[in-house]
């Protein structure tokens, strides 16, 4: 039995949820103030490992200012992370492993799974969401052939990849702000499930592709009005291309940190075209796991995993 439980205690000033949300509402205010020189929206689309060899415009570093470099380095603290995980070879629990057609296949099956449920609980629910949702929520039902087809992606193809233990629940609100660094926090899994579930080695990419959907989830969280610092109600339209600009390129920047410290462990896939498919297979189930957590807990935030869903499959593959 577990009698205690003894943690280090890390001096912070909150988590990367709340400075990332810090750091946006000064983005907005800067958007707004400067909107009448500004012609076009910097946006660089909605798949940023297409823009990491990218140079960020000089206007919209001017705009995002040092969050960009905060993004690159919480990118080097997860690669960083995941190198620790994959290092202890000599112990079964932690020691890589490869993919097999035997994963990829059982992965691909929990992905249907997951659609599913996600979409029987939507076509229930689509009716009873907010007004200005139920629209997308529609548009999303007719895409489920479309999702599925996308998940077909990951049997296609032999995956040149190692799976290891990873965090598990990672987002912006399980890494810790000292002021100067990223502390990684919480590495129990995903409460959902099981404790066996919660120790089944996958790709890192996992980890990368919540981290990605959580900046997507705190660009539009000031929009939809549910957290401190929201924008004005007038704004919000003017203001959602400069959200997806905002994520693009902050997504962008944690990417060029992660891949670039990644690169000296032996988990990822071997070609760009592999780590494509791997990420954008995680955003989209991560998206639609998105969907059925706001269905069934918050209907007010389901506008999110909504966009999430559709510009990840109406992006040109």
């Amino acid at each position: 039995m577990t009698l205690a439980i003894l943690m280090g205690f890390v001096p912070n000033q909150g988590d990367a949820w709340q400075y990332t949300l810090d750091n946006l509402g000064r983005f907005f205010e800067r958007v707004t103030a400067r909107s009448a020189d500004i012609k076009e929206v910097p946006c660089p689309g909605s798949r940023p490992l297409r823009m990491v060899d990218e140079v960020v415009p000089e206007r919209v570093n001017d705009l995002i200012g040092s969050y960009l470099l905060a993004a690159r380095r919480l990118g080097e603290r997860t690669a960083e992370f995941h190198l620790a995980m994959a290092s202890n070879v000599g112990d079964p629990s932690f020691a890589p492993e490869p993919f097999t057609p035997f994963y990829q296949r059982s992965l691909y099956q929990s992905m249907r799974n997951l659609t599913a449920q996600t979409f029987s609980l939507l076509r229930k629910r689509v009716g009873t969401l907010p007004e200005t949702d139920r629209g997308q929520g529609r548009v999303v039902l007719d895409m489920e052939e479309r999702i599925l087809k996308r998940f077909q992606g990951i049997l296609d193809r032999k995956i040149t990849a190692m799976r290891i233990r990873v965090h598990g629940d990672y987002h912006l609100g399980q890494v810790l702000f000292t002021g100067k660094e990223f502390v990684l926090i919480d590495f129990e899994g995903e409460p959902a499930r099981s404790l066996a579930e919660r120790r089944i080695k996958r790709s890192p990419v996992r980890d990368v592709a919540g981290m990605l959907r959580s900046f997507h989830y705190a660009s539009y969280a000031p929009l939809i009005g549910e957290v401190g610092g929201s924008v004005r109600s007038d704004d919000v339209k003017s203001l959602e291309p400069w959200a997806d600009c905002w994520n693009g390129w902050v997504s962008s920047a944690f990417l060029q940190g992660y891949l670039a410290v990644a690169k000296e462990g032996a988990f990822l896939p071997h070609t760009r075209e592999e780590l494509s498919i791997l990420l954008d297979t995680f955003l989209l189930e991560k998206a639609i796991y998105e969907l059925g957590y706001e269905l069934n807990n918050r209907p007010d935030w389901v506008k999110l995993p909504l966009l999430g869903i559709l510009s990840l499959v109406e992006a040109p593959e």
